[in-house]
Order: C-alpha cells, then sequence, then structure tokens
C-alpha cells in the first residue's frame, strides 16, 4: 500500500491531528443515522432502524460507518461502486444523488435501497455518502416482497443505477415510478427526504473539515486511519493458530424443495490473512434465500470482525486481509433471475452460525454458541374495519449462544441486523392489528455450563383481514451448541383462529407433521392471532457443569422447565416445594 499523497506522506499527520480526523469522520456517519432515524416516515427506519450509513473517500474505500445494520455495512460499498461505475464518474457532479436496489449490481434484496451521494470541496470530489434502507414494500407478489416465488420479478421493483437526483432537483418521473409500484407510497417521499437529509449531513461535516484543516490533511488522514485499522486487523489475525477450518450450515428449505440448502465453509488462518472459501456450497435453488455476491461477502466480514478487533475504527482497513472465495454458480452467488428476498434475514445468519462453528475449532476459548441464527422477518397486509389497507412487519427476535464467560442474551436481534422490534405502540397505532403477548419462551435456550439466550413467543392479533408472509427458519433443528453444549429448541409459527383452533403454519404440530416455514400470502381473518415461537442460542459446554443454584435460579425465573432440569442439566427439584433433592441430583451427574 502506498502511504504517499503528493510530495508529503499520511506520516506528516501527528497522533492529535490523527484523533481528530477520525472523530470527524465516525461523527460524519453518526449524524447521518440519527438525522435518517429522526426524519423518517416508515416504522421500519423511524423505530425498528433497519438502515445503514457509511462515508467513503474518493476511491470508494470505506471511510467510517455507523454502529447500524451489519448485513448492509460492507455490501453497500458494492452499490456505490456498481452506481458511480454504471452513470460514469465524470457524469456525476455535486448535487447529485444515485439510487440502486438491484441485487445483482452490488445489492442484497431489493427492499434494500441505496443512496449514493458525490461529496466536493472546491470543485474537488473527496468522498461519497452512502445511505442505505429497508422501504417497507416496493411492490411484487406479496407484502414486502415476500411472494417467495422462482423469479426475482415476483418480489418489486429492481432498479438499476440511476439518478434520483440531478444538481439537487429531484427526477419526478422516477420518483413517481416508486410510488406507483408501493403498497405504501404514503412513506416514500418522507423516507426519500430523510435519506437526502441523511447525505447533506455527511457532505456538511466533510466540508467542514476540509474547510478548517485543509483538503490535504483530511485526503491523508483518510489513508493513515485505514491503514491503522488494517494493521490492528493484522495483528489479531496473526494471534489465531494457523490453520484451516471447516463447518456447514443449512436452510430448511429454499421454500420449494423439501431438502436442506447446505452451505459449506473453509477459512484458512494464514498468520495476518484469511482466506473464506465457501467451495462445496449447494448450487443456486429455485427459492427465494440465494444470495447475491455483495450479500455474501457482507456476511462473511461482519461474522469474522466479531474476534478480530472490533474496537478498532470502523473502515476499508478491517476488510484487506480477509479474502471470500465464491463458486460461481452456487446459491451464495446469486445470479439473474434467482428470487433473493431472504437472503439478507436467513441467509447471512446461517453464514454467521458456519463461520463461527468454524472459529470454534480455532479458538474454542473465544468463541460462542449460535445464535438464533434467524432474523424471523414477517411482513402482513392488514385491512383496517374501515377498509384502510397498509403493510405491517416485525422481527422476533431470538437468543443469542452462550460464551466461555456468560450466558447468552435473551431475545436480542441476529448480528445481521442490530436492529429494534417494532413497538407495540407504535404498530397499534399505524396498523389495525393488537399485540397480545411478547414474552419469554421457557426451555427456547440450548442447554450447557453457560446456557443459551431465550428465545421468546409472539402474538399479534388482526383487528381486520390480512395476508402475512414469513421468512424463518431453525424449525428443523434448533441453534448449535459450542465446547459441548447442546442446541437449542426449534421454531414455529401457528395461526389461531378466533374460535380458538390452533394450526400450526411453519415447523413440526403436535403431531410431529412438518410445515414450510417460508409463507406467502397466508390468509388472516378479523379476530385471528399470529402466534410465532422463537428459538434461543445454542448453549456452551457440558451442561451439567453448571451450577446446581443456577440451575435452580433458572426453574425460579421460568427460563427452564423442572423437566429440562433434570433432563439436561441433571438436577432435580421437587415441585411442590421448589427445593434440590441433593442426592438424586448427585445419582444423576455421577
Amino acid at each position: 500500500m502506498s502511504n504517499q499523497q503528493g510530495n508529503a506522506t499520511v506520516d506528516d499527520i501527528d497522533p492529535i491531528t490523527f484523533e481528530v480526523m477520525r472523530s470527524i469522520f465516525e461523527f460524519a456517519s453518526d449524524r447521518m443515522a440519527s438525522v435518517l432515524q429522526r426524519s423518517s416516515f416508515s416504522p421500519i427506519l423511524a423505530d425498528m432502524l433497519d438502515f445503514s450509513n457509511a462515508i467513503y473517500d474518493a476511491d470508494l474505500q470505506l471511510l467510517s460507518q455507523a454502529a447500524n445494520c451489519p448485513v448492509h455495512l460492507a455490501a453497500m460499498k458494492f452499490s456505490a461502486e456498481e452506481a458511480v461505475k454504471s452513470i460514469g464518474k465524470d457524469n456525476v457532479h455535486e448535487g447529485d444523488v444515485l439510487v440502486v436496489n438491484d441485487p445483482y449490481r452490488g445489492g442484497t434484496h431489493i427492499n434494500d435501497i441505496s443512496f449514493i451521494q458525490p461529496i466536493f470541496y472546491k470543485k474537488e470530489l473527496i468522498g461519497y455518502g452512502v445511505s442505505r434502507g429497508h422501504w417497507m414494500d416496493l411492490g411484487g407478489g406479496g407484502a414486502g416482497g415476500q411472494a417467495f416465488s422462482t423469479h426475482i420479478a415476483a418480489e418489486g421493483l429492481r432498479l438499476p443505477p440511476l439518478k434520483i437526483f440531478t444538481s439537487g432537483k429531484i427526477n419526478e418521473d422516477l420518483l413517481a415510478i416508486i410510488m406507483n409500484n408501493s403498497r405504501t407510497p404514503h412513506f416514500i417521499k418522507g423516507d426519500l427526504q430523510a435519506h437526502l437529509g441523511a447525505l447533506r449531513g455527511a457532505e456538511q461535516e466533510l466540508q467542514r473539515a476540509c474547510e478548517r484543516y485543509g483538503v490535504d490533511t483530511v485526503k491523508k488522514a483518510m489513508k493513515k486511519i485505514q491503514a491503522y485499522t488494517e494493521k490492528m486487523i493484522r495483528e489479531s489475525i496473526g494471534r489465531i493458530p494457523n490453520g484451516v477450518y471447516e463447518a456447514e450450515d443449512y436452510a430448511d428449505t429454499d421454500g420449494v424443495s423439501q431438502e436442506r440448502i447446505k452451505l459449506k465453509v473453509q477459512l484458512e488462518i494464514a498468520d495476518t490473512s484469511i482466506k473464506v472459501d465457501f467451495t462445496g456450497t449447494d448450487p443456486m435453488c429455485q427459492g427465494a434465500i440465494n444470495s447475491p455476491r455483495a450479500n455474501t461477502i457482507s456476511a462473511a466480514l461482519y461474522s469474522l470482525q466479531f474476534f478480530l478487533a472490533p474496537d478498532a475504527p470502523q473502515n476499508q482497513g478491517m476488510f484487506n486481509p480477509i479474502e471470500v472465495v465464491l463458486p460461481e454458480g452456487c446459491w451464495l452467488n446469486a445470479q439473474w433471475p434467482a428470487p433473493t428476498i431472504g437472503c439478507t434475514t436467513l441467509t447471512s445468519s446461517k453464514i454467521t452460525s458456519a463461520i463461527w462453528q468454524a472459529l470454534a475449532k480455532a479458538i474454542p476459548e473465544k468463541i460462542t454458541g449460535s445464535t438464533c441464527s434467524e432474523s424471523n422477518w414477517f411482513v402482513a397486509s392488514c385491512t383496517a374495519p374501515d377498509g384502510k389497507t397498509d403493510v405491517f412487519s416485525d422481527l422476533p427476535a431470538g437468543g443469542w449462544g452462550g460464551t466461555p464467560y456468560a450466558d447468552g442474551m435473551s431475545v436480542t436481534m441476529d448480528p445481521l441486523g442490530n436492529c429494534m422490534n417494532m413497538p407495540a405502540e407504535t404498530a397499534e397505532l399505524f396498523f389495525p392489528i393488537a399485540y397480545e403477548a411478547f414474552e419469554m419462551r421457557q426451555d427456547s435456550a440450548g442447554p450447557g455450563q453457560h446456557r443459551g439466550g431465550l428465545g421468546a413467543i409472539f402474538k399479534v392479533r388482526f383487528l381486520g383481514g390480512g395476508e402475512l408472509g414469513m421468512e424463518t427458519a431453525r424449525t428443523l433443528e434448533g441453534s448449535p451448541g459450542a465446547a459441548g453444549g447442546l442446541p437449542s429448541a426449534v421454531q414455529r409459527s401457528s395461526h389461531i383462529h378466533a374460535d380458538g383452533s390452533v394450526q400450526v403454519i411453519g415447523g413440526f404440530d403436535t403431531e410431529g407433521a412438518w410445515r414450510n416455514p417460508l409463507l406467502a400470502a397466508h390468509k388472516f381473518h378479523a379476530g385471528d392471532v399470529f402466534m410465532f415461537e422463537s428459538t434461543g442460542g445454542g448453549g456452551w459446554g457440558d451442561p451439567k457443569r453448571r451450577t446446581v443454584e443456577e440451575v435452580l435460579d433458572d426453574v425460579l425465573d421460568e427460563y427452564i422447565s423442572i423437566e429440562a432440569a433434570r433432563q439436561h442439566y441433571g438436577v432435580v427439584i421437587d415441585p411442590q416445594t421448589l427445593q434440590v433433592d441433593m442426592t438424586a441430583t448427585q445419582a444423576l451427574r455421577g
């Protein structure tokens, strides 16, 4: 890497200026996130925080990113590169904003729409601001694009790189096309202005830095900060034993086939670099869980950063030591017309789980049990009693895996998202639905010396009619444990009819029959309830090594049942007195 800037080097940046510049770049991204959240119209942005923001240098190398949605962050670079390449760098001017959501041109799934603004200082291009958000609905054969068809066309409006603003003037024709292809046009203009405000914030901060410190200093600081992070990441990789470590995970189904869809990963640690090789992964599938290249690479990169140098400045230096090998034709390298709606919420989480299982063979003292490894994303069109329609979405969270030091976190978004659940108050204010439950699910966590975090039981009642699409997995087996920990419970979706009868619509029913958990346009009537039971994280360590006191506390807290305490932990508790029978416990524990 060259550290030259004209006749000066980046080493001319003194430590104080370095820290000032680093803080300015980080603040610019954080300001973008704050502006977007506060000014957006749709609840999925304003309340659930399903968005990401970052700034890049003039070469489209990541400079800083806000702590937003991990699966977006590394992928946004690919969208920005495709947009600038397609439009032409010489055709991008001050006041322009580009837009793209094409999964095959740097995108993920169609709902994730990216806005790219070049940033100039005194006519010189100094960087780019990029803001990506998950828009509630961009058309398609099911609400939120969840048609779970076999062709990308069923998932909504696919935009190639275009200019949405030219010299500060909006493209009204393009805006009209977007609004005409959405079930929620009432959110479009407000959300677009929110993204524009975020981009303007990045522009102001970088221009202010150039005005105060000089453009040469700012440009040298950009390169030095990236080199600094790369050095930290390489040092961290150097502490992992050299070797080749493999693991597999899978999706329960692609929605069409009844067979599991496998992914295989091989991590090759060589001194200060990592190769992530997905050779051996199943080919592209018919169903809508295929992952575009940008999404797969992003998932691989953020999965590794958890165990490298998470405190390092977030920039291109994080990614330079990591190579990702993606075979042509596999379901992690989707090509047109493969559908991709489940790529972020399902596929990314399986990539993380597989990588963490491989890392467990390299650094078992640091790795955790798998998370719920699912975003459990559902979208429902819903009709109010007065006939008004809208689109409602939520992400019922599950548990994270147990760690070498403590139990896993309960009811927490999978690492791919860093999003929030929809607040019940917001949902009931906006949509014709009523929340009936969102509570801890007993016995959902993987048993272990440090058990996994718990999943949840989620219930929402439709006040009018509705059609629900659902993307989930972990319905055949729970989240894997680590270091001898056990897997968590399986997940399940149910339709509770207004008369009280219960119909399992995803996963195993009480008689052992399994139903496809990828739902498209499942009909609900007024008074019907959708119930989802999310899983917990995998356990860490032998459950029999968990202290008797901890097991008893879990029973008293209703995290685990008396039966589970005996079966998994070898702790016998009297159901009447809730006291431990130490004689029976010692006999079970050997």
